[in-house]
């Protein structure tokens, strides 16, 4: 039996150039909308012909307008899309009421579609790209927010059931309500739709007002606070991060240390470089700059707080205040007013990330293959070869491709989703596996600087002390967290730690050793084995633990204060061993103060129970980058 007809109209339908040389054509279609699916067919002479497609219902995705090309003709200025699982149908109208009762149609029948997308395209996919965003891949996720989909999540007619509300956010209380003098829109997001309240520890939302994001480590739940200075954990889903302008600027840095933007600009070298990151004072920020100055062969950062007016206006000169700190900079990049030099070259330290609070596989660990790209090999490790990669043709990722015979794959994919689990900025992130074929693919965040070992080979020289003390403090940041978590990393060294775009340092490989199954690499005469970086309690007796980290984060120290020697350098792994048990311990870095070296040599205790743990370590990094911190 036929399903009863919603909607019925001849429509033109553009061809789908599912090759890129196929020519584009518009054809007359008879659509008929039903609840299960909307359909199109052959229309000749008042009669329905044969059907030339379908979309089922629920694979539909979003439907909305398309931005009109240049030079349309009469008969195609109504366009709309329908994007669905596997495709992307393009419509036109015959008029603006038609159109409107079509989209109001299809709204209606996906509104309870478990898959609809928060962004879409608004141009047209035409000769292999997006006309709004030049993205090559047809299953490019969005670039503009679609609006509708607020409307259509959040009627209460189909109010999407909210993610399990977490034990540890249940207890947690909320803090004192202390507002922020500064109201800039960095760290804000706008409520997408209304929100009652589910609980003591959640708060009101109303849609388009704005809110501070406080916490977002948990990518289901936010806790945010209102402009009244109430706060709450509230669904992530309901809100949209917003930034400077709600566009954020490739100059802003964030919380990038005065270390680090040093070390970044320096890097960058070029007259005028400069980047705008949160400052130490809380609620304030800081243009830092770099000038070759004729004082100089290595040139000089200069730091510019900004400052405001009682009036609520940001200036770095009080001659020349400004509404907004967009505005101001746009200001200085074309007059120094006061500045060393104007701001010539803004230095980005943002990449195309997987979001923060998305999810690859929509937490699910096992990724789809065919939604991954490679792109060129970055380098190879223990496990096998490393790839620079995109998922769904917009995000960046590393993907290693696991050679047959190299680790115990049934005893890693068990723990897969427990290493996924430890999330941490000083991490590099696993966002899941894909492992239902060969080569096995583990796919990471993409670092873009590379191993720190090569880092400090190649651009050592370019470092002060106080920027290898921030790299120290990034790994034990780090380490700190996995020790809370009562996770052993087992092979911790330059080689395994990586660097970001912003420099930020993360931690590789944790816990992976466990999973070898190379001899050489798992016996301690092997001439694999770590051994320089081992505790002597790992040698004689293959004893792993926290302080066994500890040992071996001593010694990274090291390299990263002789910028990347080789530890032991004159020893072989049998004189290693004999040597570190009769009492020697490496000499103290030129670069290393006695503070720094002291807090290596610390790590070394013989006996484990005297070494320190990670969490006291951090407190005397913090301690010492306090007195360096401006």
């Amino acid at each position: 039996m036929e399903k009863k007809t919603i909607l019925e109209e001849l429509l033109l339908k553009k061809s789908q150039q599912k090759k890129k040389i196929s020519p584009i054509n518009y054809k007359k279609r008879l659509f008929v909308l039903t609840k299960a699916s909307l359909s199109y067919y052959e229309y000749d002479k008042g009669k329905k012909g044969s059907k030339r497609g379908s979309i089922e219902i629920e694979k539909i995705r979003c439907v909305e307008t398309v931005n009109l090309e240049e030079s349309t003709p009469p008969a195609r200025q109504y366009p709309f899309q329908i994007v669905y699982k596997g495709g992307l149908l393009y419509v036109y109208a015959t008029n603006e009421e038609s159109r409107e009762r079509w989209l109001a149609a299809l709204h209606k029948e996906i509104k309870d579609n478990s898959d609809l997308l928060n962004k879409y395209h608004k141009g047209f996919f035409i000769n292999g790209k997006f006309l709004c965003c030049n993205q090559t891949c047809k299953a490019a996720p969005g670039c503009t927010i679609w609006e509708k989909f607020v409307t259509l999540c959040c009627t209460t007619e189909s109010v999407k059931p909210l993610p399990p509300f977490p034990q540890t956010l249940q207890k947690h209380r909320s803090l004192p309500q202390v507002l922020s003098s500064d109201k800039s829109v960095l760290n804000m997001a706008v409520a997408q739709c209304n929100y009652e309240p589910k609980g003591n520890s959640a708060i009101q939302l109303v849609r388009n007002n704005k809110y501070y994001v406080l916490q977002e480590e948990d990518s289901d739940w936010w806790k945010v606070r209102d402009l009244e200075g109430n706060e709450g954990f509230i669904p992530s889903a309901y809100l949209r991060k917003l930034s400077l302008d709600d566009d954020e600027p490739s100059w802003y840095a964030g919380n990038i240390s005065r270390a680090r933007s040093e070390q970044l600009l320096r890097q960058k070298g070029k007259e005028g470089a400069f980047v705008v990151r949160n400052s130490s004072q809380a609620g304030m920020y800081t243009v830092s700059v770099f000038s070759k100055v004729p004082e100089s062969k290595k040139g000089t950062v200069k730091h510019y707080h900004v400052h405001k007016t009682p009036e609520n206006k940001y200036y770095l000169s009080e001659k020349y205040c400004f509404e907004s700190i967009p505005k101001l900079i746009h200001y200085h990049q074309h007059n120094s007013a006061g500045m060393v030099t104007r701001l010539r070259h803004a230095v980005s330290t943002q990449v195309n990330k997987v979001p923060s609070t998305a999810s690859l596989g929509n937490g699910i660990w096992e990724l789809k293959r065919e939604e991954i790209v490679l792109l060129r090999e970055l380098g190879s490790g223990q496990f096998g070869v490393v790839h620079l990669g995109k998922w769904k043709g917009q995000y960046d990722v590393a993907i290693k491709m696991i050679k047959e015979g190299a680790m115990s794959e049934d005893e890693f994919i068990e723990e897969a989703q427990t290493m996924m689990k430890l999330n941490h900025p000083k991490l590099v992130r696993l966002y899941g596996v894909c492992s239902k074929s060969y080569p096995i693919y583990l796919v990471t965040e993409y670092m873009p600087n590379g191993c720190l070992l090569s880092y400090l080979r190649s651009h050592g020289k370019e470092l002060q002390p106080l920027q290898l003390l921030e790299i120290c403090y990034d790994v034990c940041d780090a380490m700190a967290f996995l020790e809370s978590c009562q996770f052993i990393h087992r092979d911790l060294a330059a080689r395994n730690c990586l660097i970001d775009s912003n420099l930020t340092v993360k931690i590789s490989d944790f816990g992976m050793t466990r999973y070898v199954l190379d001899d050489l690499y798992t016996s301690s005469l092997g001439s694999k084995f770590p051994l320089k970086w081992s505790a002597p309690e790992v040698f004689h007796y293959t004893k792993f633990s926290s302080k066994s980290d500890v040992w071996a984060f001593g010694i990274l120290m090291w390299e990263v204060f002789t910028l990347g020697k080789q530890p032991y350098e004159l020893y072989d792994n049998i004189q290693v061993i004999e040597k570190v048990s009769q009492g020697y311990r490496l000499y103290r870095p030129q670069l290393a103060s006695d503070i720094i070296y002291q807090i290596m040599y610390n790590c070394w205790h013989e006996l484990p129970e005297k070494r320190p743990a990670f969490y006291q370590l951090l407190s005397f990094f913090e301690a010492l980058r306090e007195d360096n911190r401006a």
